[in-house]
């Protein structure tokens, strides 16, 4: 007996039309865990910025422009149709990551691929000019002000100035550690309008603003209003997230989706990493990221999840 099964045809919608756009992940990582690797990723996230260093520094241009090709076409048999990965460049991998993924995306056009800068080492170092000789080869800026930790403030006006200078959008990992210590959500609104930036950025994760009492979060959400705050949310990439004896409203580890949304703002949807020492076991299927979105927000209407899935992914890449 055929039954009816409205995931099922939700994600057939999705991908009839224009297919998932993937607004957020890391390919030049994608498919390098190893089986020596597995007893390192429970480590903490700040710990697993370094230990892919070595990874970084054997990998050669050839090495990742494979890499991302293979995962661009797992992309496309997952049903995407556009993609936005972060790309490292420091004074670690130097520019291989970013001249594979040219390369990757010249060899594999089946995949709308955009290119934004991983600031994983910081700016506000040698990594700034490194950054600046190279922007010309990124189509979105990238940021981590958590790299420049204590300045985090000052982090954000370099890239954010280098955006304006490009007039490029901007993606900015913020809030990842599902902690009501953590307030980068609110400084990058703040910022943003600032800069005369409102409109052009994105906030990427943005997990724990959910941590904070209810009060908080709306006063965000109407400095995001002002400053034209768009979000990225990645719903497995803090599932994993550790038990805490802290105290702070019961939530799930995940961007408050449903409060953006009833305050009239953009949310679009990334797989964030796969197969790699972060998340080892995540395969980048959107259609199971969209299924976590929904159910831990209670997110039922089709319609909304379409433009999650697809609109409002094309609209935070600039595509």
């Amino acid at each position: 007996m055929r039954f009816w099964s409205p995931l099922e045809e939700l994600v057939a919608g999705i991908l009839s039309t224009a297919g998932f756009v993937n607004a957020h992940a890391h390919l030049d990582r994608a498919y390098t865990v190893t089986p020596e690797m597995m007893a390192l990723t429970k480590n903490h996230l700040h710990e697993k910025w370094k230990l892919v260093d070595e990874i970084k520094r054997k990998r050669t241009v050839e090495d990742y422009a494979d890499g991302i090709q293979l995962a661009l076409d797992m992309q496309n048999w997952h049903g995407v149709n556009t993609v936005c990965s972060f790309i490292d460049i420091d004074d670690v991998v130097g520019t291989k990551a970013i001249d594979g993924a040219l390369l990757a995306r010249q060899r594999y056009p089946a995949v709308n691929l955009l290119l934004a800068c991983q600031t994983l080492k910081g700016v506000l170092n040698d990594n700034e000019k490194l950054l600046r000789d190279n922007v010309d080869k990124f189509d979105i800026i990238g940021s981590l002000p958590g790299a420049d930790k204590g300045r985090e403030s000052e982090h954000i006006d370099v890239v954010m100035n280098i955006a304006k200078e490009r007039g490029a959008m901007l993606h900015v990992h913020v809030d990842q550690l599902n902690h009501p210590r953590e307030k980068e959500t609110e400084l990058l609104c703040r910022k943003t309008i600032e800069h005369g930036m409102e409109g052009r950025v994105a906030a990427v994760h943005s997990i724990s603003l959910a941590a904070h009492p209810k009060s908080y979060r709306e006063e965000v959400y109407r400095i995001a209003q002002d400053a034209g705050m768009m979000f990225i949310s990645c719903p497995t990439a803090w599932i994993d997230h550790p038990r805490s004896e802290e105290v702070m409203p019961f939530h799930n580890a995940i961007t408050p989706v449903d409060e953006l949304l009833e305050c009239g703002l953009t949310v679009a949807l990334g797989s964030d990493n796969i197969h790699d020492i972060y998340k080892p076991y995540a395969d980048g299927d959107m259609s199971a990221e969209l299924r976590f979105l929904l159910e831990a927000c209670k997110i039922y209407d089709p319609d909304v999840l379409k433009k999650i899935a697809v609109d409002n992914g094309l609209k935070v890449c600039g595509a």
